[in-house]
């Protein structure tokens, strides 16, 4: 699982085109470097994801620097302000039990709904909810969605 902050905590993606562009970048992004995501969420000063490693799973160094240079320098060309930092940091935990595996899923997904940004996670359409809820089985969804995540360490003070 990881998570990034932006610079600050500032809200630097603050519209429809820059989280689309953000969310697509971290589709993009991760396709290229063959981490297969499984959950994710991306809002105007954070994101989170949650996805299989390839085989080198070292490769998330890279993956995470070529997404924040390419969507810090495409959010900075657009405001006109070369060489603004944007992204501060990110931290990522490697989920080896199923539990907690399972929960941070459903965390991941409801992320919009914990930010007061939807009453209902699949209406955020920069998320994974509703494309997990298109693809999984109803069973899978009922399983998932039924974990607890109130007790769940994961950085989010944002």
């Amino acid at each position: 699982m990881v998570t990034a902050g932006t610079y600050g905590k500032e809200h630097f993606f603050t519209d429809g085109p820059l989280l689309r562009m953000l969310h697509q970048a971290l589709l993009s992004i991760a396709a290229d470097h063959h981490w297969q995501l499984e959950a994710w969420a991306v809002f105007p000063n954070h994101y989170h994801f949650i996805a299989h490693s390839p085989p080198q799973a070292g490769t998330l160094v890279t993956f995470v620097r070529e997404l924040h240079s390419r969507t810090a320098i495409a959010l900075n060309r657009r405001a006109a302000v070369p060489g603004r930092k944007v992204w501060h940091n990110y931290w990522d935990s490697r989920l080896t039990h199923e539990r907690s595996y399972l929960a941070r899923l459903n965390y991941v997904h409801q992320n919009p709904v914990k930010h007061g940004l939807v009453a209902v996670a699949s209406r955020y359409r920069y998320s994974s909810a509703a494309w997990f809820e298109r693809t999984a089985t109803a069973a899978q969804i009922k399983t998932i969605y039924a974990f607890k995540t109130d007790c769940l360490n994961v950085r989010d003070d944002f």
